[in-house]
């Protein structure tokens, strides 16, 4: 599966780490943190996707983001619950995820007026420990979106990055 990406700063996955001990009793706990933006699927040929991806973002421009805070998806549409994340506000990215499903189909329940933008700590846990982490205040973490990734799913690796303008 193939997806663009957003990287997220060093205070983010410091923030995550942090959070690490309250996340053991969960089945799965995220080791690498980015916000997922599009998943743009499967193909036979990367070049053409990475292509299609980058000519889709042609001028768009840096966006805001910001951490909120803790939540939870207490019945995603794919796999364990609960899905334990960073909250993440950005009409920016909200808006450039609605121009990627132009170009892109939609994931039913997960993308499109379904999309909510969240860098995924854990799932498959203790609805209580999840309950008890969306308690927590933090520190938001403000930054600017300046780069978008091309992930490759399979390898779990960035393939390209597109630079968004100023």
């Amino acid at each position: 599966m193939y997806s663009v990406n957003v990287p997220v700063p060093g205070r983010v996955r410091q923030l995550a780490n942090r959070l690490h001990p309250d996340l053991i009793g969960f089945e799965t706990v995220r080791e690498d943190h980015s916000c997922l933006l599009k998943r743009l699927g499967d193909v036979d040929h990367v070049s053409q996707l990475q292509h299609r991806t980058h000519r889709a973002l042609e001028g768009v421009s840096a966006v805001d983001a910001e951490i909120t805070g803790i939540d939870y998806f207490d019945d995603p549409p794919l796999g364990s619950t609960p899905v334990v994340y960073l909250a993440v506000e950005s009409p920016g990215l909200e808006a450039i995820h609605a121009d990627l499903t132009e170009s892109f189909e939609t994931v039913a329940g997960l993308e499109g007026d379904d999309y909510v933008p969240h860098v995924t700590l854990a799932r498959g846990g203790d609805f209580e420990a999840a309950t008890r982490l969306a308690e927590r205040e933090i520190e938001p973490i403000r930054w600017t979106v300046s780069e978008l990734e091309f992930w490759d799913g399979t390898d779990k690796l960035p393939v390209s990055r597109v630079s968004l303008s100023a």
